[in-house]
This record gives C-alpha cells, structure tokens and sequence, in this order.
C-alpha cells in the first residue's frame, strides 16, 4: 500500500456532524440578540422574537400566506408525531420509507396508532418508485433520508387533485433544496439541520388541505396536550402567530433568528441550496477519485446534497464482515477527531457501514476540500 502522508492543512471548521450540525460561518455566542432571555415568551418581546422568526422562515423558504407556520417542541420528531396523530386515521395511509426515519413514522402509524396502511419501502441507497403511490390515501414520506443520502428529486409525482394528504418530513431539506409548497399538504423540520440551530424545537408547516382535515375530523383515540392543534372543531390559530404549545428556550430562538438573518444576507434560500450542492460536489469529486469509497446513494438525480452518504467499496474490504466494518468505521471517525480534522462523520448507526459528511448550507466548500485528504489518511491509518 502507498504511503499516505498526513496532510498539513486542516479545515477550518471540522464539523461534518448531521445533527446538530455546524454553525453558520462567523457565528459567536457574544452576536446573539439577548433582550428576550429571562423573559416571558408570551411578553410583548418574547412573543414579537418567536413571531419575526416564523416571518423570517416564510420569506427565505417562500412560504405561501395560505400555509400557517409553527413552532412546536420535540424537535422535527414533535412535528412529525403531531401530524400523524392528529391527522391520520380518517383514510387509509401509504408509509414510504427507504431509511431508519422513515421506518420509525411507519412503526408509529402501523403498530402506535394501527390505522390501515400500505408500506412502501425501498433499500438504503435506493428510492422507490414515488409515481406509483396510490394519491387516494394519506402519504406520509421523508423527503431527504437523512441517514441513506437519497432524497426526492423533485415534486412532479404528486398529483394536483390528489384525494389524500402529503405529509413530508423534510427535516434534512429545508433551505438546501426547493420545496413544491402546492404540492405538500404538511412539511415539519427542525433548526438543527440546515441552519445549524440549537434542538428541541420543530417546526410545523400546514397548508390549507392539512387545516381543513384538522376542523373536519376527529381521531378515534385520545391526543397529548401538545399535539391539540384545536379547540370547539376550529384550528387554534394562536400556535402559528407566535403563541406556542409550551416554553421554548429563547435562546434558541434567538440563535434561529441569527441564522435566518444570516441566510438572507448572504441571499436567501437560492444562495443557501447554492452552497449546500457545492459542497456535495467538491465531496464527490473525492470520491470519484478515490477507490476505496463509493456512495451510498446509488443514483445521483436522488443523492442528497446535505446528508451525503458513503459505503466502502467492496474490493476495499474483502473479507470483512458487516462488524468489522462498522470497527473500521469508528477507528477512522476516532482517528479524525483525535486530530481535529473532522468530527462526527460515521455512518448512522442502523445504515450500511460507511461515513456521513454533513454537506449544509453552513458548510465552507473550502473545508470539505480539505476533508478529503484526511480522509485517505485516516482510511491507509486504519487499514495500513
């Protein structure tokens, strides 16, 4: 084996994590806003912050005035639960899961809340065949699989007079990727994604089809208080105008706020997605290079731009069993960030073996390039 030098020049910023994922460029905790902190979320102030975020979220995702926006706990998980539970059951239901989030919604809504529904499922690194989904049933999807690196291309396969409800976690897609907001009935993320926020909060996106099924229908079992979304049959209008469910931190609300205004200085949601491929192409130039790596994502038109997925090739590990390879995984994620070169890039942990390379807006392409050789040193270290 050819010797690998260990290269001389680190990124910058080593963090490649895919949740909590890295801050925007230039962040310090010393340029937040802090007025709001140690006061009421429901004070003129606190309620006026969690109000210019929302308003913020729809002018740089260019969210409709039709769709209601809200912050909701339990991070994109919250949002997501509060969809199904509240939502579902007044039709049948088309689970579509192709990685470890999506099987989680199926497990609540088959096995939880045992409403009637099709599963739908394709392999990590595949996609299934999304035009053949029945439109006459509620569809719940994930629409970038965070821990597969597959996402949905684009929005043509959902049908303008669908009968049913679209319900995207789009957690890992949100301010990287354009989201048809016609075509999408309900959309949840969260702040620790793209944006790079602090957890715990979600963000829930409703249009008016989601609304209209919340006023017309009432689930057969019992709802938690921070899934009630109404009162007396009528949306509560309140938890999309700044009134949330519970108390958020406000200081979490304020590092969403500093990222937003980031975003939209540096251009909004086209300079964001902008970012986000650079940085999956200057990752994938390496790979294409380097022959013990290939993608997770077998077909490019569906590989994610954000959540970049990789497998060894298996010429590369012959002979090694799936544990081992998961072993070699943490000895080549451990050995990056006992050199502070990358953190935080193993594969998720019920994926394939392989490595995870955050790939966000909040990413320099200059430290993904710089990844790469530390990367071939890291894999001729571990398997030298």
């Amino acid at each position: 084996m050819t010797e690998v030098v260990r290269p001389a020049i680190k990124p910058a910023r080593p963090h490649f994590s895919s949740g909590p994922c890295a801050k925007p460029p230039g962040w310090d905790p010393e340029k937040l806003a802090l007025g709001s902190l140690g006061r009421s979320h429901r004070s003129k102030l606190g309620k006026a912050r969690i109000v210019h975020a929302i308003d913020l979220t729809r002018e740089i995702l260019g969210i409709p005035a039709t769709h209601r926006i809200g912050i909701v706990p339990g991070s994109d998980t919250g949002a997501v639960e509060m969809a199904l539970w509240s939502l579902l059951g007044a039709r049948k239901a088309t689970m579509v899961a192709w990685e470890s989030f999506g099987e989680g919604w199926v497990t609540d809504v088959v096995k939880q809340l045992k409403i009637e529904a099709d599963v739908v499922k394709a392999p990590y690194g595949e996609l299934p065949d999304l035009a053949a989904l029945d439109q006459s049933t509620d569809i719940v999807f994930t629409w970038n699989g965070t821990t597969s690196g597959v996402r949905v291309p684009n929005g043509d396969w959902i049908k303008d007079d669908r009968e049913g409800l679209t319900i995207a976690d789009a957690t890992s897609a949100c301010f990287a990727m354009d989201m048809p907001w016609d075509k999408l009935d309900v959309v949840t993320f969260s702040w620790q994604k793209v944006l790079g926020g602090e957890g715990a909060h979600g963000i829930l996106i409703l249009g008016p089809r989601a609304v209209e099924r919340l006023e017309s229908y009432s689930p057969a079992w019992p709802l938690p208080k921070i899934f009630r979304m109404t009162k007396g049959g009528k949306l509560i209008e309140g938890i999309f105008k700044g009134e949330t469910i519970n108390t958020p931190s406000m200081l979490a609300v304020e590092d969403y706020i500093y990222s937003l205004e980031w975003a939209k200085q540096i251009g909004g949601l086209k300079a964001l997605i902008a970012r986000a491929d650079a940085n999956a192409a200057a990752l994938d130039a390496w790979v294409q290079a380097t022959p013990w790596i290939d993608h997770l994502a077998t077909d490019p038109v569906s590989r994610s731009n954000t959540s970049v997925c990789l497998k060894f090739a298996p010429d590369a590990v012959t002979g090694l069993d799936e544990e081992a390879q998961l072993a070699l995984v943490k000895k080549i994620a451990g050995a990056l960030e006992v050199e502070e070169a990358a953190y935080d890039v193993a594969g998720y942990r019920d994926a394939p073996p392989g490595l995870r390379i955050w790939c966000g807006a909040t990413v320099d392409t200059a430290d993904v390039e710089k990844l790469g050789p530390w990367l071939d040193w890291a894999w001729a270290q571990t398997r030298g």
